[in-house]
């Protein structure tokens, strides 16, 4: 949809079956609700992030590093959107020590990549945005993994990528949206010794 387009929402059908409509802003964004997950691969790894080294990776992590949740407790931030959408749009953020950072994708050296920047994530976005994923669940059958898919690239996904011995946190284009592609699901829990 393009913003020349007035976008619209039915929000009343009176007795007299007139139906009124409330007007909508292009492709905005309004934060709904927040909730806090650990990220798991297919190989039972959490997601660190580790901003000194601009890398996320999964990680087998101890017991000790796992209480402490630096870099691991992501924060899930839900949005409502005023356009269709490709599922739910989220963005992330994760809290290292006393500082919060949050998911964007740049491109650099003509590669799209995903980094973590100091900061906290917006209640609105007034358009299209960097920070902004749309989740879908991994497979029809697979109602507790998921995708991430990036919201200014069709067919690209949050994926992770076997890297100098780490399995580094990636943005990857699909030929498909509907292919299987492990290294794209992702397992979010409330706890970190949940087992895939």
């Amino acid at each position: 949809m393009s913003c020349e387009e007035i976008a619209v929402c039915a929000v009343l059908l009176r007795e007299n079956l007139c139906l009124y409509f409330e007007e909508l802003e292009c492709d905005a964004f309004c934060k709904e609700k927040t909730i806090k997950r650990f990220f798991r691969n297919v190989n039972s790894q959490l997601l660190v992030v580790r901003p000194d080294l601009n890398v996320a990776a999964f990680e087998d992590v101890t017991d000790q590093e796992v209480k402490s949740g630096s870099g691991m407790y992501f924060n899930i931030h839900c949005y409502k959107t005023t356009a269709p959408s490709a599922g739910m749009p989220v963005a992330f953020s994760v809290q290292v020590e006393d500082k919060s950072y949050y998911m964007c994708c740049e491109k650099e050296h003509g590669k799209m990549v995903v980094r973590f920047r100091e900061g906290e994530v917006p209640k609105d976005i007034p358009g299209e945005s960097n920070i902004i994923f749309f989740k879908k669940t991994f497979t029809s059958c697979s109602s507790r993994a998921f995708k991430f898919e990036y919201s200014l690239e069709q067919g690209m996904f949050l994926a992770f990528e076997e890297e100098d011995s780490l399995r580094k946190l990636i943005l990857k284009k699909l030929p498909r949206e509907d292919e299987v592609d492990e290294t794209t699901k992702f397992v979010t829990s409330h706890n970190e010794r949940y087992n895939l």
